[in-house]
């Protein structure tokens, strides 16, 4: 059997590089290897040879996300007893790559040594690795100690610039450092390697940009400093509990980048498939690390709106008003498939847009950013009515505009079997999923109290109250299933329930459109033995026919979906479940250690003590390691009023007392307290 190998990466935005344990990046069919940057393989071959022969790992030491150094030997592991020569890599990320090669001679005489690193690349788009062959200008010039490698199609122009410190022999295939060491001496060079995104001329496209100089004129570890030092610290009995906090803070670093032509940063998805912005990502993210990381939240908002959709167009399900799915640069996206490159089949992203809005107002006050995207919201919810309700009925459907590509279930369960009901059985389209309503309904409660509190406009407020409670009573009359007691996962063209039972029911309970005679039993479900297997809510329940606990919907834990459930139990007084919701998944974050995973596996754990992971599990991700902030503020119950934060913890056993000091928000910054198994708890605001 073959055991696939885990990748190691160095990440900074859109820009990182995964290679094997030595620090090698070659082509693997299964996984992206290389050096990556705005969705394009600038290095698909990058090989060390000491004498001709390949190095082996001794240990590594991860110095931050966009750093990394390699201890290495060459050779075989039969050569690590008394070696004369060893080797470190010390490699780097932001607008480009770095790498430096030290060679240590051990022996107390001179040697010398043929270095040779080996370089190529394929120029693929992630979105299609290995799937066709390039033709590479591979343009060497030792004169100028340099390799070029460059890929244009038309006016798409991608190029690869490698250079050496020192002198060096370069051929299309790499360079060659002939060296001499001293007795116990060290030899050392740097690689920097540019990549550029150009017209025919060369010129890279970013190179106005702020983001584009950004790296050079800021420190990369002064910026994390600064990214640490403005969210909240914890203190925690509980223990590993820090490490995991600050580990997530920096994971969420790592993933900001800046889109071309938006100066400020915005959190793409996650390594290694999602490189990019997405919408529901960005959103989702903002929303959990409010009270952590605001700035995250405007930045988004305003990208967003940006690009915001103005006008009908099939190839990318565009319609006024809607906010966009994803955005990419990739040559996929510049040929032919539109739909790579900007985005819109997303049916829940335009009310999630006004529900961000609102809530970032809430914490911050930030009342002029409510009237700057006043016009971008009303859009949105226009599109609500206008363009998302597809047959009348008053619900939000989808169904993609362009049948040759784009999404199939253009919701959070984006893979194309996800929606079925119990028997597996998949609906006709235009569908109508139980979650996007509730969003739907919580963005014009909201958008109501903006209308009003913001936008000076008390009839628009008025309509939409009138809309949300029109919903509201509509939604529990044909979407709650009587004899199962849960919410139908989604309605047909026809208004026939889809009536699996499913960890959609409980995004209902953090929107608020579930009557408080229903919340129990749904709240009952969500913790019951079919959806809950002890290391978190699964997305399908068991016992139907499409559940499968590797299925990454239909059966499989996701950290994300788990935080807005427990949050929406806490939002109806179910205190006790969404404390064992977010005990599991803590558990299973500490577990695992690193980098929580976009998702795991839904075997039950009395059945399997350590999580299983899945091959389609990216790690980091933004919206997973936003998951565990938002369930810290869940166990706190931080939540704004007025100007004040309000503190109502429910933490879980086991995990002791958790100090949160210093949240940002229009107090200024408050210290929380709590311990679990008490009521004891307060927020104190801090002068600053």
């Amino acid at each position: 059997m073959t055991v696939r190998q885990e990748l190691l990466h160095v990440v900074a935005g859109t820009v990182f590089a995964n290679s094997d344990a030595q620090g090698d990046m070659e082509v693997d069919p299964q996984q992206p290897v290389g050096l990556f940057a705005f969705d394009t393989r600038f290095l698909s071959h990058w090989v060390l040879r000491i004498d001709g022969e390949r190095i082996n790992a001794l240990s590594r030491d991860d110095m931050t996300y966009f750093e990394t150094r390699f201890f290495l030997v060459p050779g075989a592991a039969s050569h690590y007893v008394d070696t004369d020569v060893s080797i470190i890599r010390h490699r780097s990320v932001h607008d480009c790559f770095h790498e430096k090669i030290t060679v240590l001679n051990h022996s107390a005489q001179p040697a010398e040594f043929t270095v040779r690193m080996e370089m190529g690349s394929d120029f693929s788009d992630i979105a299609e690795l290995g799937l066709r062959q390039r033709t590479v200008e591979a343009t060497a010039d030792s004169a100028n100690k340099q390799l070029v490698l460059r890929y244009q199609r038309d006016r798409f122009v991608r190029q690869t610039t490698v250079r050496s410190t020192l002198p060096v022999e370069v051929d299309e295939g790499g360079m060659t450092f002939r060296i001499r060491i001293d007795a116990d001496g060290k030899w050392e060079t740097d690689l920097h390697v540019a990549m550029t995104m150009g017209g025919e001329d060369g010129q890279d496209m970013r190179a106005h940009l702020k983001s584009h100089q950004w790296a050079v004129r800021t420190g990369m570890r002064e910026d994390l400093a600064g990214w640490m030092d403005r969210a909240p610290q914890l203190m925690a009995e509980r223990r590993g509990l820090e490490e995991m906090y600050r580990g997530s803070l920096a994971d969420l670093a790592a993933l900001r980048y800046r889109p071309l032509s938006y100066d400020d940063r915005v959190p793409v998805a996650g390594l290694p498939w999602t490189m990019w912005l997405c919408g529901r990502h960005s959103i989702i993210t903002s929303l959990q690390t409010m009270a952590f990381t605001p700035e995250l939240a405007p930045a988004t908002l305003r990208m967003l709106a940006l690009m915001q959709g103005g006008q009908l167009d099939d190839d990318i399900d565009e319609e006024p008003g809607k906010i966009l799915a994803h955005l990419r640069y990739g040559e996929s996206g510049a040929f032919g498939d539109r739909a790579n490159a900007l985005y819109y089949g997303s049916a829940d992203t335009t009310p999630l847009f006004v529900v961000l809005l609102d809530e970032y107002e809430r914490w911050s006050g930030d009342a002029d950013l409510v009237r700057e995207l006043r016009h971008p919201a009303r859009m949105a919810l226009d599109w609500i009515d206008e363009y998302g309700d597809l047959t009348g009925d008053g619900y939000v459907r989808y169904q993609r505009r362009n049948e040759r590509y784009g999404a199939i279930n253009q919701v959070w369960k984006d893979s194309p079997n996800s929606i079925t009901d119990a028997n597996g059985r998949q609906p006709a389209f235009p569908r109508a999923t139980c979650e996007v309503q509730g969003y739907v309904y919580d963005a014009k409660r909201r958008g109501a109290r903006l209308a009003r509190e913001f936008w000076g406009d008390p009839a628009y407020a008025d309509r939409l109250e009138r809309e949300a409670a029109a919903l509201k009573e509509r939604f529990n009359r044909d979407f709650w299933l009587p004899h199962q007691q849960y919410y139908a996962l989604a309605l047909d063209p026809y208004g026939e329930p889809v009536d699996a039972l499913s960890s959609n029911i409980g995004h209902l309970l953090w929107s608020g459109i579930v009557p408080h005679d229903r919340a129990e039993a749904v709240a009952e479900h969500v913790v019951g033995s079919r959806l809950f297997g002890g290391w978190g809510v699964r997305t399908f329940a068991t016992g139907q026919r499409s559940y499968n606990p590797v299925g990454s919907h239909l059966g499989a834990v996701w950290p994300a979906d788990n935080a807005l459930i427990a949050a929406g139990l806490r939002r109806y007084g179910f205190d006790t479940q969404a404390a064992t919701i977010a005990a599991a998944i803590f558990d299973m974050a500490q577990t695992l250690g690193g980098a929580v995973p976009e998702m795991i596996a839904g075997h039950e754990r009395r059945l399997t003590k350590y999580p299983v992971q899945l091959p389609a599990a990216g790690r980091p991700q933004a919206w997973s390691s936003g998951a565990l902030l938002m369930l810290l503020s869940t166990m706190l119950g931080l939540r704004p009023t007025g100007d004040n934060l309000l503190v109502n913890p429910a933490v879980p056993a086991g995990f002791g007392r958790l100090d949160l000091l210093d949240i940002p928000g229009r107090w200024g910054h408050s210290d929380a307290y709590a311990r679990d198994r008490s009521t004891a708890h307060r927020a104190r605001p801090r002068e600053h």
